[in-house]
């Protein structure tokens, strides 16, 4: 049974969490590792370099509307959607994400966190809800 009273701090306290992982994923690529140095890898790994480009744009706004709240349902959506992609370079690599070149234990539970975060709602003190039931 969902406790209606605390479930809505759940998906805060998610959304939040969610929101301050791809914030600092997507400022790492963009001022770590510099956007063109991001590109390079993800050719290396098996992507189109150009990608790393609306990824990185992407997991910086995606962290700052989580963290506000602004249409977090469709936004963890997405974030699913892009983490369950990403994860997939580290298939071969093993469960455990300490493994040389990262196991998909770690892009994985991203991946279900969000996906969960998209089903259970909003949250809490959302400034913009994703609407029905958010």
């Amino acid at each position: 049974m969902i406790d209606t009273r605390t479930a809505p701090y759940a998906a805060l306290l998610l959304r939040i969490a969610l929101g301050v992982m791809f914030l600092a994923h997507g400022l790492t690529k963009l001022l770590v590792f510099t956007l063109p140095g991001t590109a390079q890898f993800f050719a290396k790994i098996g992507f189109a370099g150009w990608l790393a480009y609306p990824v990185t744009f992407f997991e910086i706004g995606a962290g700052v509307l989580l963290i506000l709240g602004v249409w977090p349902r469709w936004i963890a959506v997405i974030a699913a959607v892009q983490l369950f992609v990403a994860s997939t370079v580290h298939f071969g690599n093993g469960w455990g994400f300490s493994n040389p070149g990262g196991g998909w234990e770690y892009p994985i539970f991203l991946a279900v966190a969000a996906a969960a975060l998209a089903l259970l709602g909003d949250g809490k003190y959302a400034l913009l809800k994703s609407g029905r039931g958010g």
